[in-house]
């Protein structure tokens, strides 16, 4: 039982958005076609969806009392988060399907390479958090996972620029819900918010700059 606290204690929640290249997009996208099925549904998404549209724009979170500076989630965090969870495809063919993209990643975190970590929270959720159901709907893929040709991503490339070119009020404002998320829920008072915001879309410029596919994944350590 304490192995157990302590693994939990200790999970990694993992977001990761790379370039992959043309042709191996093609093939593993043909690849999960022919063996696909359909996606597992763990809620309510319509309801849960308009339930988060009419908490939107509320905090989910209070001031900690023990940690300034740092929040403390109220049941509606935690909701969202289950939702969050639900929404991802466990199946077996998913995670074959994400385990070969991640081989197809470059190895170096730069313009190729998007790697969000957070200790004890899932950064994708964070971010969704901070831009609210409407905005989140506008990213790619279902929920932080996506797998893109080139001509997808340059597509979808004008929607992400709009939902993630924050400045003024707003992008203060997403920060904070960041900090929110990643203190409340998480254990990382230091995560980088701004480049949540910058480096996904880093990314998939330059995916459609030099022709490439993209892959977005959730994964937890």
């Amino acid at each position: 039982m304490e192995e157990q606290k302590e693994a939990e204690l200790s999970v990694t929640g993992v977001w990761i958005v790379g370039a992959v290249p043309e042709q191996e997009v093609r093939s593993l996208l043909s690849a999960s076609v022919q063996n696909s099925a359909p996606a597992p549904v763990h809620c309510d998404v319509p309801g849960e969806l308009a339930w988060w549209r009419s908490k939107a724009q509320a905090s989910m979170f209070t001031p900690s009392t023990s940690s300034p500076g740092d929040w403390s989630a109220d049941e509606d965090a935690l909701r969202l988060s289950a939702f969050f969870d639900s929404c991802r495809d466990d199946s077996d063919h998913a995670q074959e399907l994400r385990d070969t993209v991640m081989d197809q990643f470059p190895p170096d975190v730069e313009d190729a390479l998007f790697v969000a970590t957070a200790r004890k929270a899932d950064p994708f959720s964070a971010l969704a958090y901070s831009l609210g159901p409407d905005a989140t709907l506008r990213l790619p893929g279902r929920f932080g996972d996506f797998l893109l040709d080139a001509e997808q991503v340059r597509d979808q490339l004008p929607s992400v620029e709009e939902t993630l070119v924050l400045t003024g009020t707003p992008r203060r404002d997403a920060i904070e819900r960041i900090h929110a998320w990643m203190t409340g829920l998480g254990d990382d008072p230091d995560h980088n918010a701004d480049e949540l915001l910058d480096g996904p879309l880093r990314v998939l410029r330059h995916a459609a700059r030099t022709g490439h596919g993209a892959a977005g994944q959730v994964r937890w350590y």
